[in-house]
């Protein structure tokens, strides 16, 4: 029997991501989207909406492609019709690591979130290459996570991950908590931040009289190669000058507060996650 999927919030900025990737699918997928602009987004794609009274009764799988502040209000709504033993897919951890979507046992939950293309990639053609958020033509890695229900309900949940995110290379299973260190904690209070960071400092030496271009090709070709280092993908061998390692070792006391990893406990990530889901 064809596995039969729902889109709720078809029409939004990550629901037509993922409705677009979908039509390559061998399964029957419906849309759900209640905004106009939703709707005239979607039919650009050429694709119709089903009301959702219609479509969830009969999804073996229902994609939750709707904001984290919104998603415990929306799946609440909508939990009666949802199907005996559906799977649910949230597309990021922070409304159900923070206990937001539906407590019904017979629902399997499921998390999967892109790693987005990464930095130092093969990419050839010029619509990879400008394809910096993923899902369009650049190949990315995915993040998986098997929150709720049988075990056997993974391969399932991963399948679709895949389709809807795709072009994908390596897929990671994770817990749903990990997954809340790697986002918000890992990419956004750490890896935003730094990168806003980099930025202001960059406007900051342009603003004292550095040409902006030479600016930013100076910082962000010096990104590339110390981010290579770092990560250990120039060899063993590579190392920053000591130079370098000394003005590292200076600013971090001037720039970072000596307890900065606190971020990472888990008090401070469910403080993170509450923010993120609050209405």
């Amino acid at each position: 029997m064809m596995t039969r999927i729902a889109v709720v919030g078809a029409g939004g900025k990550m629901g037509c991501r993922v409705s677009a990737n979908l039509k390559a699918s061998p399964w029957q997928v419906e849309h759900i989207e209640v905004s106009q602009a939703g709707r005239e987004r979607l039919q650009a794609l050429d694709i119709q909406c089903v009301p959702a009274e219609e479509a969830l009764p009969r999804a073996d799988v229902v994609i939750l492609a709707i904001p984290d502040n919104l998603i415990g209000k929306i799946t609440a709504q909508q939990t009666p019709l949802y199907r005996q033993g559906a799977m649910l897919i949230a597309l990021d951890a922070a409304a159900p690591f923070a206990g937001e979507l539906p407590g019904r046992e017979d629902l399997t939950i499921f998390v999967a979130h892109p790693c987005h293309p990464p930095l130092f990639n093969d990419e050839t053609s010029a619509a990879a290459k400008a394809d910096y958020f993923g899902g369009v033509a650049a190949k990315q890695h995915i993040v998986c996570s098997l929150m709720r229900g049988p075990d056997a309900h993974y391969a399932l949940g991963e399948q679709v991950a895949r389709q809807m995110y795709a072009p994908v290379m390596r897929s990671h299973r994770v817990t749903v908590e990990q997954m809340a260190i790697l986002e918000p904690v890992l990419s956004e209070t750490i890896g935003a931040t730094c990168i806003a960071i980099m930025r202001e400092a960059t406007d900051e030496a342009v603003r004292r009289g550095v040409p902006e271009q030479a600016a930013h090709d100076f910082i962000l070709g010096h990104m590339t190669v110390l981010t290579a280092m770092q990560f250990g993908l120039m060899g063993p061998g590579a190392r920053m000058s000591d130079a370098a390692i000394k003005a590292v070792e200076i600013a971090k006391k001037e720039l970072f507060a000596p307890d900065w990893k606190k971020v990472f406990e888990p008090a401070a990530v469910a403080a993170s996650i509450r923010m993120i889901t609050a209405p």
